[in-house]
């Protein structure tokens, strides 16, 4: 194959950190969220030596407003292959726990959310 064409079947995350640093990764839809952090961990860019962290344990990602379990995969969230998919990167120990009953009030009335990270 092709590189060009390599780049068509991947999914390119571009990562925002806390402090607003950013960098761009290559993944496959088979990759889970765990995987991911595992990667970015393995690889971590040198401009973000600041915000180096101790383990890919505690590395979480948040995409649309949502923080991703380690099992999820870049497929099972129907991104878009070829394309840049943008997520946050943050560093914490546990994922919150789920509100059901805000979700489900909020898809009711339609409602969504923002992730804002200060």
């Amino acid at each position: 194959m092709c590189e060009p064409c390599f780049y068509l079947f991947q999914i390119n995350l571009r990562l925002i950190l806390v402090s607003g640093k950013t960098k761009e990764f290559l993944f496959s839809p088979n990759d889970s969220a765990a995987d991911i952090s595992k990667h970015v961990y393995d690889n971590w860019p040198m401009d973000w030596d600041e915000e180096q962290v101790s383990s890919p344990n505690i590395l979480r990602l948040i995409y649309q407003g949502r923080f991703l379990h380690g099992n999820v995969t870049l497929g099972a969230l129907k991104l878009p292959l070829g394309k840049t998919t943008v997520m946050h990167l943050v560093a914490r120990e546990t994922l919150p726990e789920p509100n059901s009953q805000g979700q489900r009030n909020r898809e009711k009335t339609g409602e969504s959310n923002c992730c804002v990270i200060l």
